[in-house]
């Protein structure tokens, strides 16, 4: 077995105490088989991090007969047992835990009642809480500001004035 039982702690085979970190509480009868994240002994199934610090399930007499029959020739395992010792390893293959989950369609509809909830509030707001723009911002009041500037001759310099041309009452080019 990977786990030895040594005084208050329980100590692996390379020397470090789990038990200063989680004890058994967190990984109960499991082999501790690796260094795993960060040096927790935490079992994660992830592309980055292939190898997890615990196995993942807890040693049975079963699996420990399977462990021992794997110590030899492993022609003499059937398939099953192959994938019995690789499932009390693992839980779930690459391909498993890399399967797209369709979560990328519930993430869009949230999107989508968001976004349709914030066009109607502002709908709501445009038509009911806002009050009616100013008359100074229709296109028939900024045509008559603008001429009487042009009257008052505003700016003659270098401003509006300027590229007006007042002999033949247009823009100059």
């Amino acid at each position: 077995m990977a786990l030895l039982a040594k005084g208050r702690g329980i100590v692996c085979p390379l020397g470090h105490n789990v038990r200063g970190i989680y004890g058994t509480c967190r990984t109960g009868n499991r082999d501790l088989v690796g260094y795993g994240t960060n040096g927790c002994a935490n079992y994660k199934d992830d592309a980055h991090f292939p190898f997890p610090a615990v196995r993942f399930k807890e040693n049975t007499r079963d699996i420990c007969a399977l462990r021992e029959k794997e110590k030899g020739d492993w022609k003499q395992l059937c398939c099953e047992e192959k994938k019995a010792l690789y499932r009390a390893s693992f839980c779930q293959t690459f391909s498993e835990f890399q399967h797209p989950t369709g979560q990328w369609k519930f993430i869009l509809g949230c999107v989508f009642i968001t976004t349709s909830f914030t066009f109607w509030c502002a709908m709501f707001a445009h038509y009911y809480v806002n009050e009616p723009l100013p008359v100074t911002l229709s296109k028939e009041y900024q045509k008559a500001q603008l001429r009487r500037m042009l009257e008052i001759r505003t700016n003659p310099i270098d401003g509006l004035s300027s590229k007006w041309d007042y002999d033949n009452d247009r823009w100059k080019y």
